[in-house]
This record gives structure tokens, C-alpha cells and sequence, in this order.
């Protein structure tokens, strides 16, 4: 594969402690065209989405050294990173936590582990498909 095919991918930040978990996202993402980048950690997933710049974060919220809800925050404190969609994806699966993800956060998806390869694959997919639409609709305007 050359170099250029890579470049071409969609890029996905997935930030979670487990490397068995970014490990098993690779995998299922890879075979649909998506690169993957694992951060191990908030604190490492901050550093690396400026870099890498994503067309979009999977955001797991527990995590030793910084909880989710504190990375979302920060990016959505910066310039850049605010514009990101974010899919949270994480063992939090009361009604609350979603609700409050998806309604008072505002994050674009909220998938709970374990989760099945369609369903991270559906959501990824819709995600992404209603950036491109609002770029698209911006665009025009």
C-alpha cells in the first residue's frame, strides 16, 4: 500500500486506557477504510489530536489519568479541536450518563461497551456523514 493511500483514509483518535480495546477498534474500523490512532489516556489523546487532526474522537471516560468528561471539555475549549465531532464509548451505560452525553454535552453518539462491530461501524458511519453534510451546507451559505 503506498503512502498515498494512507493519506487518504479517514482518520479516527480513539482515546482509551485499555490497548486491547484500541487494539480491537483498529481492527474492525481498519477493514472499512478508517486509520486509527490510539492514545493511551486523556492527557496523551490532548497531545495527540493537534497533530494528528482527526475527522473524528472516540472519547472512552474512564481513565486514570484524566476522565473523559475533562478531555471533552478541553477540546471543546480549543480553537481547533472544538470543531471535531466526538463518539463517546465507554462501560457507562446508565440512561443518565447517555443522557447527559448526548443532550447536556452534546456529543455526537455515546456507545456503550461491549458493543458490537455493526454498531461502532453505524455510528462512526452517521457521524461522520452529518459532518460532511453540515460542511457541506456551510459551504453554501
Amino acid at each position: 500500500m503506498s503512502d498515498q493511500s494512507v493519506d487518504n483514509r479517514r482518520k479516527v483518535v480513539y482515546v482509551e486506557d485499555e490497548p486491547t480495546m484500541i487494539e480491537l477498534v483498529e481492527l474492525i474500523l481498519k477493514g472499512r477504510g478508517y486509520q486509527v490512532i490510539g492514545a493511551k489516556g486523556g492527557q496523551e489523546g490532548l497531545e495527540l489530536i493537534p497533530q494528528v487532526k482527526p475527522d473524528l474522537v472516540l472519547l472512552d471516560l474512564m481513565m486514570p489519568d484524566m476522565n473523559g468528561w475533562d478531555v471533552y471539555q478541553k477540546m471543546k475549549a480549543d480553537e481547533y479541536m472544538k470543531t471535531i465531532p466526538v463518539i463517546i464509548v465507554t462501560a457507562k451505560a446508565q440512561t443518565i450518563d447517555k443522557m447527559l452525553g448526548l443532550h447536556i454535552a452534546k456529543v455526537q453518539d455515546y456507545i456503550t461497551k461491549p458493543f458490537s462491530p455493526s454498531e461502532l461501524i453505524e455510528s462512526v458511519n452517521r457521524v461522520l456523514s452529518r459532518q460532511a453534510d453540515q460542511a457541506g451546507e456551510e459551504a453554501q451559505n
